[in-house]
């Protein structure tokens, strides 16, 4: 039996089958370069969605784990750790944010985030006012809560009934914003809508929003799971709407490979929690904050600068592609609107086989390649991208 195989049998036999997975199994990577275990080499444009910002196996994010797991890999939150510190600092100092509390994921960020808006509200004003309002066609994660605020019916089937509470708008609608702000405290909304297929959120609007929000004292919450970290050219996409959110939520990238995730609180919300109010066991682990902090001291203005420029380049090269009708995202963001005689999914299954790694949304192709992605691995994965284009 090959490793393929072997590994396939493991998991089939052992692992719950939540996930559709693709007939390959990754051996080792570095950069945006990875291969199986027959040594077949792949561009990986997908950063296993968004999350390895720095590549596979990044030298200096790699020597800052490492010299963190040689101290301590994990303490209760019941005491002080410097990375977990340092990191808070370096979050608000960057973002003008006031407080971080740090999680595993993106649906626990959110739903921390929903937790400090309605505990905020009901400190203010008692109950009554608790409902969150979010957009059609979001997504903002997988728990039952995370899935009550996504407005998406394909995510919702199954797990009945959803935690009450949230009413979903049409993006773009203010006036459908306004209709419905009776009994809210927050607005929740992503920027550019990922899973809901790359789609960028009008900026008139987002900001028409802030403001009737900041008037109606409705926090503004901006899921940033997935735009966060650089990814759109900004350390937060939040910087090119020009807009000061209430609280942010961010995950994926943030860790470079490792599971973390963030709640950045405003001016408002800073003081939201007291102690016992919310927490998590491994919120703020001390190795992933080294990570972070390597991420994070990466991201200067010159490689943000870059990643907008690099972001420009693929779409300029995919534009001109075969079966191509148009490109939307920001940075290294991106999503491909083929031909309706072309499916997504058959595209990214001819990726596997002509070297390169996609995702989908919906009926696009997405690409979130590692932002440290070179010139080279970009024109690769570019050739590969066109042969999966054309043979889907």
């Amino acid at each position: 039996m090959d490793r393929f195989s072997e590994i396939e049998a493991l998991d089939r036999e052992n692992v719950a089958h939540s996930y559709g997975r693709f007939p390959v199994a990754i051996e080792k990577g570095k950069n945006a370069v990875c291969w199986d275990f027959d040594g077949k080499r792949y561009i990986d444009f997908t950063s296993g969605i968004g999350v390895n910002s720095l590549g596979f196996c990044d030298d200096g994010w790699q020597k800052a784990v490492t010299a963190q797991l040689s101290k301590l890999q994990h303490i209760s939150n019941l005491y002080y750790t410097e990375p977990c510190a340092r990191l808070a600092k370096t979050l608000c100092e960057r973002t003008g944010m006031k407080k971080v509390f740090f999680a595993n994921g993106g649906a626990e960020a959110n739903e921390g985030a929903i937790k400090a808006a309605r505990k905020y509200s009901f400190d203010k004003y008692g109950e009554g006012r608790s409902k969150i309002l979010t957009l059609k066609n979001s997504f903002h994660g997988r728990t039952v809560t995370t899935l009550s605020a996504t407005g998406q019916d394909v995510f919702h089937n199954f797990f009945f009934p959803f935690t009450e509470g949230f009413e979903f708008l049409t993006a773009g609608d203010l006036d459908e914003l306004k209709a419905h702000a009776d009994g809210a405290c927050a607005l929740m909304i992503e920027l550019i809508q990922g899973e809901g297929g790359v789609v960028p959120v009008d900026e008139w609007y987002v900001r028409a929003a802030a403001k009737f929000c900041q008037e109606k004292d409705i926090l503004l919450i901006v899921d940033e799971v997935q735009t966060g970290i650089g990814r759109t050219g900004k350390l937060f996409c939040f910087e090119q709407y020009g807009i000061t959110p209430d609280i942010v939520t961010a995950a994926k990238g943030i860790g470079g490979g490792l599971p973390l995730a963030a709640v950045l609180f405003g001016e408002k919300t800073e003081g939201v929690f007291a102690p016992g109010q919310h927490a998590t066991t491994f919120g703020g682990n001390p190795v992933c904050c080294a990570g972070a902090l390597e991420v994070l001291d990466r991201l200067d203005d010159g490689f943000l600068a870059d990643v907008a420029e690099k972001g420009g380049y693929l779409r300029d090269k995919i534009l001109k592609m075969p079966h191509v009708r148009s490109v939307s995202g920001m940075g290294l963001m991106i999503g491909i609107e083929l031909e309706t005689a072309v499916k997504s999914a058959d595209v990214v299954r001819a990726g596997l086989k002509t070297g390169v790694l996609l995702l989908t949304a919906k009926e696009k192709v997405r690409l979130l390649p590692p932002l440290t992605i070179t010139s080279g691995e970009m024109d690769e994965g570019l050739e590969a991208l066109a042969k999966a284009l054309r043979a889907g």
